[in-house]
């Protein structure tokens, strides 16, 4: 994993880039991420994250949105999120990017803009 600190006027992000084989599968890899960075704010690229992630039936995205809220950090999904085919998953991101502490966002610039 490589973590670049990029410094914003609503704080520091901690942009965390895998490998292109590597990706999140479970929760304590997820965790191990939110213990690593040292900002509050944490950004991953989509492709970071194992398919289940985005299917709500499996629980992974509440899990590993419960350790964000636990450990009062907020994380950025950056990618491309228009081609969803479930309705709850877009139900669900619409629902988060309103809350300010998760944002599934197309770009960095556009998380820092929506950061409160």
């Amino acid at each position: 994993m490589n973590i670049n600190i990029i410094e914003t006027p609503k704080g520091c992000i901690s942009y965390c880039k895998y490998l292109d084989d590597q990706v999140i599968k479970t929760t304590s890899d997820f965790l191990e991420i939110l213990l690593t960075c040292k900002t509050q704010i944490i950004a991953i690229d989509k492709k970071t994250f194992t398919d289940d992630f985005f299917d709500l039936k499996s629980g992974l995205a509440g899990e590993f949105l419960q350790k964000v809220s636990n450990y009062r950090k907020k994380l950025m999904i950056i990618g491309d999120f228009n081609n969803l085919m479930s309705n709850s998953l877009k139900s669900f991101i619409y629902e988060s990017n309103n809350s300010g502490f998760v944002l599934f966002v197309e770009n960095i610039e556009l998380g820092i803009d929506l950061l409160y």
